[in-house]
């Protein structure tokens, strides 16, 4: 029996050699062909097919290799080729009797995105059995928020406004969203079906809306929780503003003793307390008397922001007068009204004012003041403001007044003119009173003279010394301290024939001392008597 194994061992050896060199290998799946009474290696499946694995993982898939010829068969090595691909749970060297098979598992394991491809060659005593493998490797699936950030900036308390945001799976695997959260109860998010899962590639797109219910800034991270991945967060802030809202100041204005075919004016601030912007699209005055100019509809305020106009009221009879101005926007408050109230006055008497008043002479620099009267006859008249004009009105200047001033018939009221000149030389200006007088306004003339600051100089005078052969003399020089002179200082020199000094070098408002000496071939004299000199102030 021994003898006929070996012979039968040998017969079968000889054929699969056989079969190797007609090429009857297994190749893409294909079996040896089988001779009678051979082996016959048979796998299952005949090909492996990963599909997408993420590139750091793995995947396995089992299989198993089966003899299903006529006798034993060997399998005397096992190799797999390609990026990625392995085998595990199967002997490289095995045995396999009639109808035996043996189990094994293979693993795909890419370490970066792409498609791949191998094979597992079975090494058999009956030839190459060839398994062929493929697989892709992908990245992970990535989700990505499109804008990644929104300021919905200013909101009105009450409104909203809304966004829409586009979620895309930039990866190579699904993601799936589980959860949506917004950063507080300001924000708010539609059209996103929970759970929501994406392929690689897919997007979706849903809406976050801003709704504030109080003013001030709100914001923060709107967070999308990913299932087996870190969370994406989408920056969200929006302030919540007050609508516009107008105040008047002077909430109300009054006009009193205007005369009659006279007109006064007032200034009226309309200002944006709110917190958005309001527009005024018309201003208009009621009542007798009363008008609005300097300001143009459409105007637009924005927060804090305000504007001006003129309220003027020209009576045309004697009489009390009543009327609003009425400021229309798209405001909180609509219809902003200003009550307005007039009294009118016929011609309540004269005004009588100092005229010419003149400063005189003032030094340039320097100022010096006059002053006038207001006089009233007939009746009392309200003076309501004074105006300079004329050739110089900016050197004068009137002060003592606290308008609108009341000047009765028996009570003058005085004032200040000061005359400040610029340049040397003559200078007028007017000064116009305006009143409910009927000789409104009123004007005085205003006159001065601007002189030069005068130039001060000492002349000293000495006795010539008795001595003889004296060559000349030394001046000498000292600020007075209020009780002793300072350090003296030579000055200047004369021959030893004139006896007169003049210091042209004083400065104003300064006491000095003087001495003199008297030189001659051997020397220098003692200081003569001190004699000082006040020079004015300027």
């Amino acid at each position: 029996m021994v003898i006929i194994m070996k012979r039968l061992w040998g017969v079968i050896a000889v054929v699969a050699a056989m079969v190797g060199l007609v090429g009857c290998g297994a190749l893409g799946g294909k079996q040896p062909q089988q001779t009678q009474g051979a082996g016959q290696l048979t796998p299952s499946p005949t090909s492996f097919s990963f599909g997408n694995v993420q590139a750091g993982n793995s995947s396995s898939q089992s299989g198993s290799v089966s003899n299903t010829g006529q006798a034993s068969l060997s399998v005397t090595q096992i190799t797999v080729s390609g990026v990625g691909f392995s085998i595990n749970g199967i002997a490289q060297a095995l045995t396999l009797g009639v109808g035996q098979s043996a189990n094994f598992n293979v693993v795909f394991a890419p370490t970066n995105p792409g498609v791949e491809s191998g094979t597992i060659s079975f090494s058999t005593s009956n030839g190459t059995v060839v398994v062929p493998l493929s697989g892709t490797g992908v990245g992970a699936g990535v989700l990505t928020a499109n804008p990644s950030s929104y300021d919905f900036g200013n909101v009105l308390i009450g409104d909203a406004t809304s966004e829409m945001e586009t979620l895309k799976n930039t990866g190579g695997e699904n993601v799936t969203v589980t959860a949506a959260t917004p950063p507080n109860s300001a924000f708010s998010y539609a059209g996103l079906s929970l759970p929501l899962t994406l392929g690689p590639n897919q997007s979706s797109t849903f809406s976050i809306s801003f709704a504030p219910t109080a003013a001030g800034s709100s914001g923060g991270n709107f967070v999308l929780t990913v299932s087996g991945s870190s969370a994406v967060d989408i920056a969200v802030s929006g302030t919540g503003v007050t609508p516009g809202t107008l105040t008047a100041n002077p909430t109300s204005l009054t006009f009193t003793n205007v005369q009659v075919g006279q007109s006064s004016s007032q200034t009226e601030t309309v200002k944006n307390t709110g917190g958005s912007n309001a527009q005024i699209s018309q201003v208009t005055a009621s009542g007798t008397g009363f008008s609005v100019s300097g300001i143009q509809p459409p105007v637009t305020l924005t927060p804090g922001q305000s504007v001006s106009f003129s309220v003027t009221f020209t009576p045309q009879s004697a009489g009390t007068f009543s009327g609003n101005v009425v400021v229309s926007s798209d405001a909180q408050n609509p219809s902003l009204t200003v009550p307005l109230t007039g009294t009118a006055v016929g011609a309540q008497g004269t005004l009588g004012v100092t005229s010419p008043i003149n400063v005189g002479n003032v030094v340039v620099g320097l100022s010096g003041t006059q002053t006038g009267t207001l006089t009233a006859s007939g009746a009392s008249v309200v003076v309501s403001s004074v105006t300079m004009g004329g050739t110089n009105p900016s050197d004068f200047s009137i002060s003592g007044l606290s308008f609108p001033v009341t000047v009765t018939t028996s009570q003058p009221v005085s004032f200040t003119v000061t005359f400040t000149p610029a340049a040397v030389g003559s200078a007028s200006a007017t000064a116009s009173f305006a009143s409910n007088a009927s000789n409104s306004p009123s004007v005085a003339t205003l006159t001065g003279t601007g002189t030069a600051a005068p130039v001060h100089n000492v002349q000293l005078t000495w006795v010539a010394s008795v001595s003889g052969g004296i060559t000349s003399y030394n001046v000498y020089r000292a600020i007075y301290g209020g009780s002793t002179c300072g350090s003296y200082g030579n000055i200047g020199s004369t021959s030893g024939s004139v006896t007169t000094y003049t210091d042209s070098s004083v400065t104003d408002g300064t006491t000095y001392c003087y001495a003199a000496t008297a030189v001659d071939p051997e020397g220098e004299s003692g200081y003569s008597n001190i004699v000082q000199a006040q020079i004015p102030p300027p």
